[in-house]
């Protein structure tokens, strides 16, 4: 299949940023692109360390409650995009 077949119909990216507490360091960072990365429809996780931001890229819309899921699962707090608004009143 070459690019002048490529039918973008029904293709949709999607992006998700969320916020990760409790990250340190390289490691802490690894565990979380590990786990979220896992998910099935991932295509890309994205981390800033120093502001604890998660972007998190998919082929379809996830569950935030898996993602949140995988982010325990590797030993830390997600806080989705709503929660972040509240938290900064």
């Amino acid at each position: 299949m070459g690019l002048k077949d490529f039918d973008p119909k029904g293709f949709a990216m999607t992006s998700t940023t969320f916020h990760v507490d409790g990250m340190t360091c390289a490691h802490c960072v690894g565990a979380v692109t590990r786990e979220v990365s896992a998910l099935p429809g991932v295509t890309g996780v994205r981390i800033d360390l120093p502001s604890g931001a998660v972007s998190v890229e998919s082929d379809a819309t996830l569950a935030e409650q898996a993602i949140e899921a995988a982010v325990e699962e590797a030993g830390y707090v997600l806080r989705r995009p709503d929660q972040l608004k509240m938290a900064d009143r």
